[in-house]
């Protein structure tokens, strides 16, 4: 069934980063370690360029799963930030739907590890409540491609959109004439190609 296009806007949406712990990392196996935590990162630097609402949460990270990222807890040193005690499905934490409700914003971006748990429940359960879902692939990470497929199947199959940060990014900034030198930095810091590119770009430029 086709469904209508529902484009990110900056002004809807927020951006829940979920259980992106020390010890969860070391699981992640579907896509480099190195890619995925820059990816990782470049979703949080543009939840940062668009400001949007940002919630951090962990589960059980006094036990094997492990502190979150020190990075992302850096980037957002005044974000909410909700460690479960023990609810698998970040959903289940009072806390953290209420941080989520608090934003006042409907459409949810949501990366996390590993992806057919940390990912997906709370995505199907934003869905249940009434929430558009917008789940960044290349910011989550599982075992292997048979365990993230499925994962990605199951969160489509109830509507969530599957988009990776670049994507996302370009979705959020719509027209390149909003700032030119803003999302070509954000791009160029994350991607080494898109660097040589703005590099060109801007040499071409500069006597202009």
């Amino acid at each position: 069934m086709n469904t209508p296009y529902k484009r990110l806007d900056k002004d809807q949406a927020a951006v829940l980063l979920v259980d992106h712990q020390t010890g969860l990392l070391s699981l992640v196996r579907d896509i480099d370690p190195d890619k995925f935590k820059n990816n990782v990162l470049a979703l949080a630097d543009l939840a940062s360029y668009f400001k949007l609402p940002t919630i951090l949460t962990t589960s059980f990270e006094d036990g094997p799963n492990g502190p979150l990222v020190p990075e992302l807890k850096q980037q957002f040193p005044d974000a909410p930030y909700i460690a479960r005690p023990g609810q698998i499905n970040a959903w289940d934490n009072e806390d953290f739907v209420a941080a989520v409700k608090a934003t006042g914003r409907k459409q949810l971006i949501i990366a996390g590890v590993v992806t057919e748990v940390c990912v997906a429940f709370p995505a199907l359960s934003a869905l249940e409540a009434g929430f558009d879902v917008f789940v960044v692939t290349d910011a989550s990470g599982t075992f292997n491609e048979i365990t993230r497929d499925s994962a990605w199947a199951r969160m489509s199959a109830s509507g969530a959109q599957l988009m990776t940060w670049f994507g996302l990014a370009c979705e959020l900034h719509r027209d390149w004439r909003n700032d030119v030198e803003g999302l070509g930095t954000l791009f160029s810091n994350h991607i080494p190609d898109y660097r040589n590119l703005i590099n060109s770009y801007t040499s071409l430029t500069a006597g202009k």
